[in-house]
């Protein structure tokens, strides 16, 4: 009798270009028309392909909606330019490029409120776009420290929250843009408490007409 391992592996082999195409279309129905009016029906037609075929990839349609927004985010690490502020605003800016326009602010705070109320969701949430771009970003700030261009006792987890709230908070409460130079703006006001002399020195240096 074969193993559940087994039949798998002699089963048809899943159709990562279906995958894709559905992924894609969450997205552009998610720009549309937002997360609240989002259904599996409306996804099946855009990707050419049925419900049934969704369920056997995601188990509902919050599960999707996650899948295709760790998809517009990306998966890419933080650069390591040796650069500590150049690092941060690239890291950031996968954030303002993929949730600063009409999709996070007709997703993330719909989505975000089921959150509480479903404790799996909420893991996957985090499991699949929070802790990944949170230890990236993590990574490049110690090399920051390990640089000299940051002080060794700096809280990472207080700057962590730091580079990313704004962002997040203006998606999700829409009062002002996520512009394009939100990424800059707020790693360098950042940068202006948390790096060290020789920092600012090397910046000063290179820049005259520089914030410090």
């Amino acid at each position: 009798m074969a193993t559940p391992d087994a039949a798998r592996t002699a089963g048809r082999p899943r159709d990562t270009r279906l995958d894709a195409a559905i992924l894609t279309a969450t997205l552009e129905l998610l720009e549309e028309s937002g997360y609240p009016h989002l259904t599996m029906e409306a996804v099946a037609r855009r990707a050419g392909t049925t419900k049934p075929a969704i369920r056997r990839r995601w188990a509902s349609r919050q599960h999707l909606v996650v899948a295709a927004l760790a998809q517009s985010l990306g998966t890419a690490p933080t650069p390591d330019t040796g650069c500590t502020h150049c690092d941060l605003i690239l890291g950031i800016e996968t954030l303002t490029n993929a949730f600063g326009g009409t999709l996070g602010r007709r997703t993330l705070p719909a989505l975000i409120a089921e959150l509480a109320d479903d404790p799996e969701l909420d893991r996957l949430f985090a499991e699949t776009i929070l802790h990944p771009r949170r230890a990236t970003t993590e990574a490049a700030l110690r090399r920051g420290i390990e640089r000299g261009d940051l002080a060794p006792d700096a809280d990472i987890g207080l700057l962590l929250d730091m580079v990313a709230a704004t962002t997040y908070h203006r998606v999700l409460f829409g009062h002002l843009p996520v512009t394009d130079t939100l990424a800059h703006d707020v790693v360098m006001t950042v940068m202006g408490g948390a790096a060290t002399p020789k920092w600012r020195k090397h910046y000063q240096s290179h820049h005259e007409h520089g914030p410090f």
